[in-house]
């Protein structure tokens, strides 16, 4: 019976979904900031459930350089610059780095749903498109 009525709970505890950002109470697990920034937020849920709240897309990604595995993420999350609040897929988002859109901590990185929002910003503010990949490439060096 007991082990009847603790399934449920088992169950839900164990998913793997992001959680909402509380913009202005969650911090930054890179920097110990606190998230404010709808434009440049982010989140990693790593395949354990666990999710992890940064206050700009730079600290996720020095932190998965750092010490996290990406292997062991499930889902890697970026405010969408375009639709503020709105968190996309990292690792299909395209991502621009433009000296003109002032990041939380100085990178001047924002993210995008698709390349097209990423060439119409950057056409109006300049600087340049990166994947993913090369984004996190950039970021080691």
């Amino acid at each position: 019976m007991l082990i009847a009525l603790s399934l449920p709970f088992i169950l839900t505890s164990c998913s793997i979904k992001p959680k909402e950002i509380s913009y202005g109470t969650d911090h930054c697990h890179y920097c110990d900031m606190t998230v404010v920034d709808k434009t440049h937020a982010s989140e990693y849920v790593t395949k354990k459930g666990k999710a992890f709240m940064f206050d700009a897309i730079e600290c996720m990604i020095n932190q998965i350089n750092k010490s996290q595995n990406e292997n062991d993420l499930a889902i890697i999350l970026v405010a969408n610059y375009a639709n503020p609040g709105e968190l996309v897929d990292a690792r299909k988002a395209s991502f621009l780095i433009s000296k003109k859109i002032k990041s939380p901590m100085g990178a001047y990185l924002s993210a995008f749903q698709g390349n097209e929002n990423a060439t119409s910003t950057q056409s109006e503010y300049g600087g340049e498109i990166y994947t993913w990949v090369e984004l996190k490439e950039k970021f080691s060096k």
